[in-house]
């Protein structure tokens, strides 16, 4: 086993579902956490940003358990890690903070041992933790993805995003835990709705990997989820029937919510009356929602250059003022 001394691996985050894509598609957003681990003598955690308030600081954390799992899959023993992360990713809002925890452990302790492990284990590894491949292969591979598990392994393609694809997100000032969300969906459907969804789905799909943007404003109809988990996200029911009127092409639940999802073509010209639609129908609701502007990201989790001597927290600021 060839030890490194560290590693610190970039994270994007992620949207799952993209309408009719339940468990299934998700696509690797320009939102990031940074995440880096070393051996040590005794385990401690240096947790950086307002989006990691409250999490862990003992072998109980996610990040640590994670990594152990890495070590024991691969045969060796690193019992002690310094971890060290700072993430812009909002916790339980949609957008993959859970996934990219996971990815960003599995992928930092695999590189810390010299990579013994497939990325094809560590997305089986991910959608074990995880339960659905959607967000964690999103946030492994980047770009688009489409994936189905069986329970053991997943079997993936991964579609490159149309140059001219890009994504609003508005994000609620309140969480909404997957549990929650999951619990409002029926555990049975109406066959009408089942083929309403695999026929959107194929569409959406197809649509994506050919860069048929016009399409994909009908295939992002969901009978399956979105429905149910309206009640949930005051707002969200306007916005899914009504944002392609407002220069969208297509609105969907992020993931399980409660952020919004828009896909738009970045040369519209209608891009701040479409944020103006959708934060101002969230606040008719008494909601204060933020808007972020996000590109796919086409390259996924990333071990960074370890050349860089300066202390974590200083690197990522480089990092992201550049």
């Amino acid at each position: 086993m060839s030890l490194r001394e560290k590693v610190t691996v970039k994270i994007p985050a992620s949207t799952a579902n993209l309408g009719p894509g339940f468990d299934t598609l998700g696509m690797a957003l320009s939102l990031y956490a940074w995440l880096e681990i070393k051996p040590a003598a005794q385990t401690s955690f240096h947790l950086y940003g307002e989006h990691l308030t409250g999490l862990p600081l003992d072998k109980s954390n996610l990040i640590y358990e994670v990594a152990q799992m890495v070590f024991d899959e691969a045969g060796v023993s690193v019992p002690e890690l310094e971890i060290s992360m700072y993430s812009d990713i909002p916790l339980t809002r949609g957008l993959g903070s859970s996934a990219s925890a996971i990815v960003g452990a599995l992928a930092g302790a695999n590189a810390l041992i010299g990579s013994p492990l497939s990325n094809d284990k560590l997305l089986d590894m991910a959608t074990s933790l995880e339960k659905h491949p959607d967000n964690v292969g999103a946030s492994l591979c980047g770009g688009i993805i489409t994936a189905a598990w069986d329970g053991q392994r997943v079997d993936y393609i991964r579609i490159e995003p149309h140059q001219d694809l890009q994504a609003l997100v508005i994000v609620p000032d309140f969480q909404l835990s997957t549990s929650k969300a999951r619990d409002v969906v029926p555990k049975q459907f109406e066959k009408a709705d089942v083929v309403h969804n695999v026929s959107r789905s194929s569409l959406l799909v197809a649509a994506l990997a050919s860069g048929r943007l016009d399409m994909i404003q009908k295939a992002m109809s969901d009978r399956i989820h979105q429905p149910y988990r309206a009640s949930l996200v005051p707002g969200m029911a306007e916005i899914l029937e009504h944002a392609s009127e407002h220069g969208a092409l297509g609105a969907a639940l992020s993931g399980a919510g409660p952020t919004l999802l828009t896909l738009v073509d970045r040369h519209n010209t209608r891009k701040a009356e479409l944020e103006q639609y959708l934060t101002g129908t969230m606040k008719q609701e008494g909601i204060h929602a933020t808007a972020m502007w996000l590109d796919p990201d086409l390259d996924g989790a990333v071990i960074l250059p370890d050349q860089d001597e300066r202390p974590f927290l200083e690197r990522i600021k480089g990092e992201i003022n550049e």
